[in-house]
């Protein structure tokens, strides 16, 4: 394996200039500014102390930064492995004991080495059996969720419950007990963020900025929402009248050690740790390969997930939690001009000097400002446009995607991707185990071949042409069967059969066996079995196998050989 396959950091730096430098170091600036207020409220919704999003938004960029290939993806705390690491840990420690935060930094370790394992094993294919609907569907879920869950700290009223009917009923009981100071606090935030991300732009564009940069300084909202509000807390008192804030932010560098190697926390976390990797591995592919293609680069997804590996063990020895690549801090890092991951390394710096220097100005961040941030940074998740869109094209991809929704809000994170996987898998099995067959005839005067019942076509009473659009697989091979069958039962006159494999990628050993069987009971009744276009790995197959030591047909290049060749 070439050293640039192990070190992508090696192929950008030879030709890295103080051009290249200036275009991070001013990418950095922007979503430095961005990733302070998110790393403080992912935390939080992870159920963590807020300044543990800062560490996890240190040390894990540099280690991507030299492991992984993405030029422009930002790592980093996000929404959604936020809440599956709340899900996960609050199973095995309490809310804001120190057994929950070790148990988090051990989350973040059983991550990173499930990545690593899969990238040693070379196992990025896995990711494609999370489809589209159901990840669209678990992050419009999850999206729904977070919003709901973060309405107690804008209201200021003590809350729990793990799922959306949970939530909505014990924020309904404790409404009574709303502090006015949080929810002015909140609301504030809350209407100012939104008014943000769709009004400022606009405004700012006709005020004569470059849409550009006017769209870079809306993405810079929440670090202002966050001033404003602490602000507020420090001029009006208001910690002292109800309003709950982030409280002492321990100053200095992340505490460098080793997370729990205890054998019982590490059995009960790792199914959870499995499952961060996977959807914390899709979010963030996905997220690279969209913003290399823009640029003609390209995205090696066992380094990737090398990448994210390394940058998950260095989260756990640095105090943190599970982090992958973001959506929105990725987009803005591309857009605010990012060169190569040398960028993150740059805004890595700045968080730690956040750390070190801005901790004492957090304390008085009401958590209300936070939950405000998370849910307007949530909401953009939920895509009820992907959801209408896949009902109109597929119910059964509809089925899978409604049920990974209803089973998130419903009963839990983990069970319902779990779930939507699932039953992808089973509705695909399903689908394939009644592949599109067609009964072919010639196009009059040409040599090309269409169903019947689409096009207007010639055949002869003696042949039939049967074209099967799927893999032979142990799913289909009886449907076949009894398909052929059928037809040559129906109509006395057919003396040959012709099974057209254009759309045929393999052929597993049940489907082997079936073809086989076919072949024995035409001959025992007179009919000869042939095949035609089969594809060069499918020849080579049944060339493997005994299959042509006792198969009487013919195999012809095209159908048109066949058609001609059983005149």
């Amino acid at each position: 394996m070439k050293a640039k396959q192990i070190l992508p950091f090696l192929d950008w730096a030879r030709v890295y200039s103080r051009e290249t430098a200036v275009s991070d170091l001013v990418a950095a600036v922007i979503v430095t500014i961005m990733l302070v207020p998110q790393s403080l409220a992912y935390a939080m919704l992870a159920g963590l102390p807020p300044y543990v999003g800062l560490y996890a938004s240190i040390l894990p960029l540099v280690a991507y930064a030299v492991f992984g290939s993405s030029r422009t993806l930002a790592v980093g705390p996000v929404a959604v492995v936020s809440l599956m690491t709340a899900a996960a840990v609050g199973q095995v420690a309490a809310p804001g004991s120190a057994d929950y935060v070790a148990a988090a930094t051990t989350l973040a370790l059983l991550s990173g080495l499930v990545l690593l394992a899969m990238s040693v094993m070379r196992l990025g294919f896995l990711a494609n059996f999370l489809s589209h609907p159901v990840i669209s569907g678990f992050i419009t879920a999850s999206g729904i969720l977070i919003a709901a869950s973060q309405v107690k700290h804008i209201l200021g009223i003590a809350a729990g419950g793990d799922t959306l009917p949970e939530i909505v009923s014990e924020v309904g009981v404790a409404m009574s007990t709303t502090n006015p100071y949080t929810l002015a606090i909140g609301g504030a935030a809350l209407g100012f963020l939104f008014w943000v991300r769709k009004g400022l732009k606009p405004l700012l564009v006709k005020a004569g900025l470059k849409a550009r940069a006017a769209d870079l300084l809306a993405k810079a909202g929440p670090i202002v929402a966050i001033g404003l509000s602490i602000g507020a807390v420090v001029a009006f008192g208001l910690d002292g009248k109800g309003v709950r804030i982030v409280g002492a932010i321990p100053s200095g560098l992340p505490p460098f050690a080793l997370p729990s190697f205890d054998a019982g926390l590490w059995l009960d976390l790792l199914p959870a740790a499995m499952l961060i990797s996977l959807v914390g591995f899709v979010e963030s592919i996905s997220v690279a390969q969209t913003l290399a293609a823009k640029r003609r680069q390209r995205i090696a997804p066992n380094s990737e997930l090398t990448g994210l590996g390394m940058a998950n063990v260095a989260a756990a020895v640095s105090g943190g939690y599970p982090v992958t690549g973001g959506f929105a801090r990725s987009v803005v890092n591309f857009e605010a001009g990012a060169e190569t991951p040398l960028a993150g390394v740059f805004t890595a710096a700045g968080i730690l000097g956040a750390t070190l220097f801005l901790t004492p100005l957090f304390a008085y961040l009401p958590q209300a400002a936070l939950a405000a941030t998370i849910i307007v940074a949530v909401l953009s998740l939920v895509d009820l446009e992907s959801i209408r869109r896949t009902w109109t094209y597929s119910k059964a991809d509809f089925t899978a995607q409604a049920a990974t929704i209803a089973l998130v809000l419903l009963v839990g994170v983990e069970v319902g991707i779990v779930a939507g996987v699932v039953l992808s898998l089973v509705l695909f099995l399903w689908r394939t185990s009644r592949p599109h067959v067609a009964g072919v005839g010639q196009v009059p005067g040409t040599e090309h071949y269409r169903n019947v019942r689409r096009h207007q076509v010639t055949t002869r009473p003696d042949l039939l042409s049967i074209r099967v659009d799927e893999s032979l697989y142990f799913a289909n091979a009886r449907f076949l069967e009894d398909t052929i069958y059928d037809a040559v039962a129906a109509d006395p006159n057919i003396r040959n059969v012709v099974l057209m494999c254009p759309a045929v990628n393999m052929i597993d050993t049940s489907a082997l066996e079936s073809l086989e069987a076919i072949a024995d009971r035409l001959e025992s009744a007179g009919v000869g079995f042939h095949l035609s276009e089969v594809k060069g790995p499918v020849m080579d197959a049944l060339r493997r196998s005994d299959f042509f030591e006792h198969f009487r047909g013919q195999v012809f290049l095209s159908q048109h050989d066949a058609v001609r060749g059983l005149a």
